[in-house]
């Protein structure tokens, strides 16, 4: 299964002894998200199947053998560096909620919903990042928190003509009630814009190599939302994406970030 990612995962600039360790997490949270999302097994096995993820997470008995080319990678990694399996156990939660959400059209009401699902979908990955790189400050986690959710809430406003035909939404139903599209639209992209630039000083806490590739990580982000910003209404019919010659510009900003 091929996926679209507009941002870099275990790039060239990730520190070289860390990138099994992130190839690992992202094999498992793009395995687990697979589950929730492709093919057309019914939400009750989807929840059956995310349960033995969690189930050989926790290395039980009755999950050994599921997936050995995830989980052997994965808890030689949790054990290698003391991985906060709680982290890992709340992207599942995540999972089984998309699940739930799309066998119910279940909305979300308002943005403070909205992020609260970004703490369980999105903010584990960046928290799990710093711990490998021995960042712990908590206005690192922090900011961290910010730019994971920001990233979540654009790769939303990015896929609304995916989803939305896939019975998945995530426009907040306050909004969505007292402002048009075009007005929608523009405003979500401005609260991602501010909650991703609250978060980004964190590319001078992150060392090293590894923080050049949260600045692109963040001007990736940021690109994204000048196209969705750019298409308006027509966002609901058309998915925007990074194209080659965006990368450069990328790079020029995080330059001097």
């Amino acid at each position: 299964m091929v996926h679209p990612e507009n941002f870099p995962v275990a790039s060239w600039l990730c520190p070289p002894q860390l990138r099994p360790a992130i190839a690992a997490i992202y094999a498992f949270a793009r395995a687990a998200d697979d589950i929730a999302d492709e093919g057309d097994a019914l939400p009750a096995e989807r929840l059956a199947q995310l349960k033995a993820f969690q189930h050989a997470l926790l290395k039980a008995d009755e999950a050994i053998g599921l997936r050995p080319d995830i989980f052997e990678p994965l808890h030689a990694v949790m054990d290698k560096h003391a991985l906060p399996v709680a982290l890992m156990e709340d992207l599942l939660c995540a999972f089984e909620q998309d699940v739930a959400a799309s066998a119910d059209g279940r909305t979300y009401a308002n943005l403070a919903e909205l992020l609260k699902y970004c703490q369980l979908s999105a903010n584990p990955v960046g928290r799990m990042l710093l711990h490998l790189y021995g960042v712990k400050d908590p206005e690192a986690l922090h900011r961290s928190d910010a730019i994971c959710s920001a990233l979540q809430l654009i790769n939303f406003w990015q896929d609304l003509s995916e989803d939305i035909p896939r019975n998945r939404f995530y426009l907040p139903q306050d909004l969505k009630a007292t402002q048009n599209t075009p007005e929608l639209i523009d405003f979500l992209c401005q609260h991602a814009r501010q909650l991703m630039l609250s978060g980004a000083p964190l590319v001078h806490q992150v060392p090293g190599r590894a923080g050049w590739e949260l600045r692109l990580v963040v001007q990736g982000g940021l690109r994204i939302l000048e196209k969705v910003e750019r298409l308006g209404a027509q966002a609901m019919t058309n998915r925007p994406r990074l194209r080659a010659w965006d990368f450069p510009l990328m790079a020029w900003r995080s330059l001097w970030m």
